[in-house]
């Protein structure tokens, strides 16, 4: 077969244009008398005949071929010839001009342009034979390609299942293997999981519950709705969990095929298995996935995020955003933490993504009206945290208008929770944390891990430290004495219950071991920044 002509694509039946596109018909020179807008029929197979009612040996889907012979006198028996072929679902007819007739009669074209049947005629000879043979040869090889395609789904579908693969990992293998955007939602259309395929995120999602619920739930997979979806239920022994839906392709070829209808059934079944084995709600792993690309920048374009979240509910416009970290600590898995949060806020009538970040840490991303005060949402939450783990710890970034800045506002959050030590006395008027919050000690707390630091502390005290522990004297707590009493020689004798000539003496001491001056402002300064991180240290 020449390779400049095309041919079906694999895994598919060829329609009446690819067939006709072919060498062996193309060189009958055809041309479409009727139904050019019908070229996309699928041909299941060719048949020959030169019967007066042909469609008594059709099943439907054939290309007939026939030299014209056959064909009744009169315009009534033409009409009847064109309606069985109609209603038996003939693809095609295709005349021969080249016997009986050189025109096709008047009567044939109009009973097959008013029953939509597409007219071929072919000005030249033909071998029919071996036309059938090249079709035939061309179907048979899509089709065992088709059982070789499905068969690879089958396997694909089976490995990610005895892998333990969860949903996201099926529905993206389901989004590669068909080359269609794949949505996964819940029972209240909210878009849990979205796998672009020449798409993105912000064309796939972009006011989904609206689309989606223009597209009727039914109990099969099928094709429906105003923009033509692939949709399949998924679900369990009767009791359904939520819909699979295959977006059409915006490119050439948007309609679904059979391989389509496997891909999405495999991966229903596969989701199904993986709702059984995984303990995390879909809900909860989609929120953690859209949690941590907002916190890590990772989304393509503030476009697809504000997408993405206006599909899990959360309003995006007109709101303000507010980040919350809830670090519960080692050993506090579990997902009640997460589900009580959930509710909480639910309760509430405040809009929110709760989600696990990383192991311990929970994160909340608050979406508020503009005039709405975020502090006593802040504080319900908070509480309702400290009651389910008390050694919690709340952290809260700042308010931000836009989504895409959230990430600024899990930082600040971030950066509260590692300055805030275990056992942190809460602020008197609030059960979190806040940025205003981080003093010296605290800030050196968060910054107790690095090697700058410490190198810091040891070159300012080491030399006291040393003298200390060789000599069994205290000079490190008189140091701390008198820097904590800003100077002041008198308050810092009496913290330590030493005599002001005793005081005087030790101070001596220290100038002359770590070689400053203590009446320097700005030398107190560089000590007591070095003791506050060596008390941080010690303490740790």
């Amino acid at each position: 077969m020449n390779e400049n002509h095309p041919t079906a694509p694999a895994g598919r039946a060829p329609t009446v244009g690819d067939v006709l596109a072919l060498p062996v018909l193309a060189a009958g020179q055809p041309q479409v008398v009727t139904g050019l807008a019908q070229l996309d029929r699928p041909v299941r197979w060719v048949h020959i005949t030169e019967l007066t009612d042909p469609a008594s040996f059709l099943k439907g889907g054939e290309l007939v071929l026939t030299t014209g012979m056959p064909l009744p006198e009169d315009a009534a028996g033409v009409r009847r010839y064109v309606d069985e072929l109609t209603e038996v679902g003939a693809a095609a007819l295709v005349i021969e001009l080249v016997r009986r007739y050189h025109r096709p009669p008047d009567a044939l074209v109009q009973a097959c342009r008013a029953r939509g049947l597409p007219l071929v005629t072919l000005a030249r000879d033909v071998n029919f034979l071996e036309v059938t043979q090249v079709v035939h040869a061309l179907i048979l090889g899509n089709q065992a390609e088709a059982m070789r395609r499905t068969q690879r789904v089958h396997e694909a579908f089976t490995a990610l299942t005895l892998r333990g693969a969860g949903p996201a990992d099926v529905v993206r293998a389901a989004a590669e293997m068909s080359g269609r955007t794949v949505v996964l939602e819940n029972l209240v259309h909210q878009a849990l999981i979205c796998e672009p395929s020449g798409s993105t995120v912000e064309e796939a999602l972009t006011d989904w519950e609206q689309r989606s619920r223009a597209t009727a739930p039914g109990d099969h997979t099928e094709v429906g709705g105003p923009e033509g979806w692939l949709t399949a239920p998924v679900s369990y022994q009767g009791e359904r969990w939520g819909r699979l839906a295959m977006l059409p392709s915006p490119g050439e070829d948007p309609g679904f095929g059979p391989e389509h209808i496997t891909v999405l059934e495999r991966t229903a079944m596969a989701l199904t298995v993986a709702r059984l084995i995984h303990s995390t709600p879909w809900e909860h792993a989609a929120h953690r996935s859209a949690l941590r690309e907002l916190a890590e920048q990772r989304h393509h374009s503030p476009e697809d995020a504000r997408a993405r979240c206006a599909a899990l509910g959360l309003p995006t416009r007109d709101s303000r955003f507010l980040a919350i970290l809830v670090d519960l600590g080692a050993g506090a898995g579990g997902s009640e933490p997460e589900t009580r949060l959930h509710a909480e806020l639910r309760s509430a009538g405040v809009p929110a993504l709760v989600g696990e970040l990383s192991p311990g840490r929970l994160g909340v991303l608050l979406a508020l009206r503009p005039s709405q005060p975020w502090r006593p949402v802040a504080e319900r939450l908070s509480r309702t945290a400290l009651s389910l783990v008390p050694e919690a710890i709340v952290s809260v970034g700042s308010p931000v208008a836009e989504l895409a800045d959230t990430a600024r506002s899990f930082r600040e959050a971030a950066r509260v929770t590692e300055a805030t030590p275990p056992g942190q006395v809460l602020p008197a008027d609030r059960s979190f944390h806040e940025l205003p919050d981080i003093d010296l000690r605290r800030l050196l707390y968060a910054l107790r891990g690095d090697t700058r630091v410490q190198d810091y502390t040891e070159r300012r005290l080491g030399r006291l430290i040393d003298h200390d522990t060789r000599h069994g004297t205290d000079l490190l707590t008189t140091l701390g004495h008198y820097l904590d009493a800003a100077g002041n020689k008198t308050t810092a004798a009496r913290r330590g219950g030493l005599s002001r000539e005793t005081m005087y003496q030790r101070l001596r001491t220290i100038e002359r071991l770590l070689d400053t001056d203590l009446e320097s402002g700005e030398r107190r300064t560089e000590l007591h920044v070095a003791l506050t991180a060596l008390r941080v240290l010690r303490t740790e």
